[in-house]
């Protein structure tokens, strides 16, 4: 049975025990105002090397924060998580950063992702935000994922985030 709860700083960690494993085909791009979704083979065999040493400290200053981190659990094991960013940003510092949502491989297609991302979309809203931004991998089941959610790419990308990833797709949900 999977339990849905707040993470506790100590459980950080285990986020990089989720099984991140994907094979894509198609990626998308974003020009000239339109998506674009292109064939572009990839085997995900996990997290790519180095990110848990990168990001894990980026994710307690998060946490220290206020940022809300939300995991599911298959008994004592993280099998998804999301996190949303406390610090407001957009023109009218209206947004809050979606800056996670991972599901494990063997829990995708079970409405999981769907029920973290409605968690983290009351808790902006809870928070104040008018807005939930997400910086998404461009693989065509994340974007795909999105848009079925609701989400719209941005007309106006976060400077600071785009130029941290200017591959991924900019998208806001309105909450």
């Amino acid at each position: 049975m999977i339990t849905i709860r707040e993470l506790l700083r100590d459980e950080i960690a285990q986020i990089w025990d989720i099984d991140r494993r994907e094979v894509i085909d198609y990626i998308y791009y974003y020009e000239n105002g339109s998506l674009i979704l292109r064939p572009e083979h990839y085997d995900m065999n996990g997290w790519p090397p180095g990110e848990a040493e990168k990001y894990t400290p980026i994710l307690y200053d998060c946490f220290d924060r206020g940022g809300w981190f939300c995991g599911a659990f298959d008994g004592t094991k993280l099998v998804g998580a999301a996190i949303l960013e406390s610090k407001f940003i957009g023109r009218n510092k209206d947004e809050l950063q979606l800056k996670f949502l991972h599901i494990s491989r063997t829990y995708r297609n079970k409405r999981l992702g769907r029920r973290l991302f409605e968690l983290a979309k009351a808790k902006a809203s809870e928070r104040g935000a008018r807005r939930m931004y997400i910086s998404a991998t461009p693989s065509e089941h994340t974007i795909n994922f999105y848009l079925r959610s609701g989400c719209e790419v941005t007309e106006e990308p976060d400077p600071e985030l785009f130029e941290l990833e200017p591959e991924d797709i900019h998208l806001e949900y309105s909450v």
